[in-house]
């Protein structure tokens, strides 16, 4: 009998760049011949995220791949609960005795976002927004913020978290925040709610710098840049894995810029033709080691109100 796998969305169905990336991996596994089943994880808070999961454990789940670092305290209070069960969480930490983590090292794309950014802005003013707190935007805006001062030490750097990775206005408020700020380039790690962001950019002279996805190719008059991390890559590695027999619980697959299909930073022409050779140098010292960004960051942050 083969195994019983599904795969958990976390927001509203259909919505959002990274939620895309889960889904394609899924369908990828899906087409090279896994049985799967797909769910969209309607709750924003972990209570209820997790009353969802533990529904679908006890209908009976060989693999549980939660898609995202919306993930961890959930499968965190399950996978003692359902110590038969196989979680695997994409972007994720939590480790246990039946977890796996699979990611993408979105930190090392947000880096070169980050030297970008600083060499690119006009303004002198770098601006970062994303949803909620979960450890890999909390990771990935240190990593920003490190490329920005690993590359423009003069610039001022703004950020915030908006509350909600699929709230259009709340992300729109955050952007118009930071441009007031003087921030003329937002890197938005946001999912459902970048259609926000995107209006505040046709509003005003902001740029941004997305994630996840190309951005640059969809909406090219909008995105200077997008930090591509293909995480839906993870969901087809974990699939894959466990009915391979390779899924080893208490550890972490990584994969990062070596791998160009899965992490890369994407620019404009234009920005390419001025800094591409520079963001080169950059990437071959992140592929070596030679440069580590940061996973903390301890600077100020705006506060927006709800």
């Amino acid at each position: 009998m083969k195994p019983r796998v599904a795969v958990a969305l976390f927001g509203p169905e259909g919505r959002g760049s990274f939620n895309e990336s889960g889904l394609q991996g899924a369908l990828r596994a899906r087409a090279s011949g896994h049985e799967l089943a797909v769910h969209w994880i309607a709750p924003a808070e972990p209570r209820g995220r997790a009353d969802a999961l533990r529904r679908l454990c006890r209908e009976g789940v060989d693999l549980l791949v939660a898609h995202g670092g919306q993930g961890d305290a959930p499968v965190a209070e399950l996978c003692g609960e359902f110590p038969d069960t196989r979680f695997a969480i994409t972007q994720g930490s939590h480790l246990s005795s039946n977890t796996a983590c699979y990611e993408v090292l979105q930190e090392q794309s947000a880096f070169l976002a980050g030297v970008l950014a600083g060499l690119a802005s006009g303004t002198r003013v770098v601006g970062h927004l994303s949803g909620e707190k979960v450890r890999p935007g909390l990771k990935g805006r240190a990593a920003f913020a490190h490329g920005v001062r690993a590359a423009a030490p003069d610039c001022r750097f703004v950020t915030a978290f908006c509350g909600h990775q699929h709230d259009p206005e709340r992300a729109y408020r955050t952007a118009l925040a930071l441009q007031r700020e003087g921030a003329d380039i937002v890197f938005a790690m946001i999912d459902g709610g970048r259609d926000g962001v995107n209006q505040a950019c046709r509003e005003t002279p902001l740029r941004q710098i997305g994630n996840v996805l190309d951005w640059v190719a969809r909406d090219p008059k909008v995105f200077v840049a997008s930090a591509v991390a293909d995480s839906g890559l993870g969901v087809t590695a974990a699939i894959e894995d466990f009915a391979a027999g390779r899924f080893v619980p208490g550890t972490r697959k990584s994969q990062g810029l070596e791998s160009p299909e899965s992490v890369r930073l994407v620019m404009s022409p234009e920005l390419s033709a001025t800094f591409g050779q520079t963001i080169d140098r950059w990437r071959e010292r992140l592929i070596a080691g030679a440069v580590v960004p940061a996973d903390t960051y301890e600077g100020p942050e705006l506060d927006i109100p709800s």
